[in-house]
């Protein structure tokens, strides 16, 4: 298997499965549509629904059910992405090599970007109680879904990372931002995936923990690449947590140990990963690769 190969064909298919839950850019609403469908549609991984889709299909899922599920992460992601942009918090004006939301349409349409994104995604995850009215293990991924994305997921670890700005932060505190502001969204992600495709709670919990273990392996090499990574690689600038008197995990316990743990947690992730009853080479690939990602 050519990783890179499979990597950009699975993006795009992904992709597609995503732009059929965007909205049309019409009516007098249109430059929030445009907006929503900007941020949504600039580029980047996809790692979130990738995660999902994967884990579905190595536990057996083949139908659609999975799709709304996809499309609502990513629209998570994105919301996420644009608010953090704004001048309120990082003040970036790059993402993923292209102008972030707040540059282009204004600050105020890009939080109201940003608010219809995340309430489109409970809409849009919705949409699988129509697919298979009958199955009980719709209603358990949405709740996985909006508990990993609220106060006790990826907006709790968000707040905690915008009150402790210019204020010491311990590594407890750090982990505990890490673990819930990426961390929840990728933990969620997994265990979506194996929820509907049917995995005993058990196994839901032993996939959880490698979601946790792939998010905190990501957020400390977003971290490194911050200080050693090329914006034209990255597509957005380098050196910004510095920039916002942000406390990071190279600043907290260096570089050398930010790289090895790095490396702690994706082998953690790929042990237990190792330890399910299926497998799938292609997550198995993909979580090593975040070991070395340069972007």
């Amino acid at each position: 298997m050519n990783f890179n190969d499979e990597m950009k064909k699975r993006v795009t298919e992904i992709r597609s499965i995503i732009e059929k839950y965007l909205p049309q850019e019409e009516g007098f609403q249109k430059t929030l549509l445009e907006a929503m469908n900007y941020s949504m549609l600039v580029g980047g991984k996809k790692l979130r629904p990738l995660l999902m889709q994967q884990t579905y299909v190595m536990f057996g899922g083949h139908k659609r059910v999975i799709e709304p599920f996809m499309a609502a992460m990513e629209m998570i992601h994105t919301h996420s992405l644009i608010h953090d942009d704004l001048p309120a918090m990082d003040n970036d004006e790059y993402r993923r090599g292209k102008k972030t939301t707040h540059v282009v349409y204004g600050e105020a349409m890009a939080i109201l970007a940003g608010d219809a994104l995340l309430n489109l995604a409970y809409e849009t995850a919705s949409q699988a109680f129509d697919l298979e009215p009958g199955n009980p293990t719709v209603g358990k991924a949405f709740q996985i879904l909006s508990a990993k994305t609220g106060m006790t997921g990826m907006i709790g670890g968000q707040s905690v990372d915008v009150e402790y700005v210019d204020r010491p932060l311990s590594a407890e505190q750090l982990q505990f931002i890490y673990e819930l502001k990426t961390g929840a969204l990728i933990e969620a992600s997994m265990m979506i995936g194996a929820v509907l495709a049917g995995a005993d709670a058990d196994t839901v919990e032993k996939v959880g923990q490698i979601g946790q273990n792939v998010g905190m392996a990501f957020q400390i090499q977003d971290d490194i690449l911050d200080v050693t990574g090329d914006e034209a690689v990255l597509g957005k600038p380098t050196k910004s947590d510095e920039k916002n008197h942000k406390i990071t995990y190279v600043s907290v316990k260096g570089l050398d140990q930010a790289r090895k743990d790095v490396e702690r947690y994706s082998k953690e992730a790929v042990r237990l990963l190792e330890e399910l009853p299926c497998e799938n080479e292609f997550l198995h690939e993909l979580i090593l690769n975040l070991i070395s990602r340069d972007a």
